[in-house]
């Protein structure tokens, strides 16, 4: 199926720190320049190509209105650049990790990284964090996004760019209220900028948790999304009902097939 595609206004263009790879003396520093684009039509997602340019879509309204296999492809084109610099994100701040546990003497700036860090994923010592700083295969992500947004229909993926229906319970976070009350008491989920941090956030919520320590050390021994589906029984109570769903959207969708695709690296530079 083909798309008639219009070219992308970017309406921002936020620059992230995502490396620190080895020089002569001091470790270079990188960045990923992102595009942030808040859409106005859905022609304006570009159909997803390896290399994946690092385009942030936000205000995808309006797939419901297309046919489902032309929705599917608007969506997986819209959410794998999010899911690769998310991945990217947390691969690099994986490698300053690394650089840190090599490190004889830490500099106060390493020490604010190194405690950040720790924090973000509730480790209890460096060699913990590392185990926790973990990614999926795309096709994994992928499908969970697929569901738990309903293929990017849910209003709290379209009011909050949240692709899991992640809760929020911290009142000093970015977040809005849900339609449901629980105990007749309002009930909130939380807000992202982009797609991106939701991903960032799902992979962070993935290395906190007891419940997901199999799956940590499973993803250290194997990428074949197949292997590591039941490891993720505990994200529903639907158990293994869940990871059986999940398969069958991988399969149904051909999504391996993304799973070998980058960033483009056009889009790395300097600091």
């Amino acid at each position: 199926m083909k798309f008639r595609l219009n070219p992308v206004r970017s309406l921002a263009s936020p620059l992230f720190v995502i490396a620190l790879l080895g020089g002569c003396n001091q470790p270079k520093k990188f960045r990923i320049k992102t595009e942030t684009i808040k859409i106005d039509s859905l022609e304006q997602i570009q159909f997803v190509t390896n290399p994946v340019k690092p385009f942030l879509y936000t205000n995808l309204s309006g797939l419901e209105k297309l046919p489902v296999r032309e929705a599917k492809a608007k969506f997986i084109s819209a959410i794998i650049p999010s899911i690769l610099v998310a991945k990217y994100k947390i691969q690099q701040d994986k490698k300053r990790a690394e650089e840190l546990h090599d490190k004889k003497e830490w500099e106060h700036a390493d020490s604010s990284l190194f405690l950040d860090m720790k924090n973000r994923y509730r480790a209890k010592d460096l060699d913990d964090l590392l185990t926790r700083m973990v990614t999926l295969p795309t096709s994994i992500v992928l499908a969970q996004a697929a569901i738990e947004s309903g293929w990017g229909k849910s209003r709290i993926f379209l009011r909050a760019n949240n692709l899991f229906g992640v809760w929020s319970y911290n009142t000093n976070e970015p977040r809005i209220a849900a339609l449901s009350h629980r105990s007749n008491k309002r009930t909130y989920l939380r807000w992202y900028a982009d797609p991106s941090q939701s991903v960032i956030h799902y992979f962070e919520i993935l290395a906190r948790s007891r419940s997901y320590k199999s799956l940590r050390e499973a993803s250290s021994q194997t990428t074949d999304p197949f292997e590591l589906l039941p490891h993720l029984k505990n994200y529903s109570e639907r158990r293994m009902i869940y990871t059986n769903q999940l398969k069958k959207m991988i399969l149904r969708n051909n999504l391996t097939q993304f799973d070998a695709y980058q960033l483009d690296p056009n889009y790395i530079v300097e600091e």
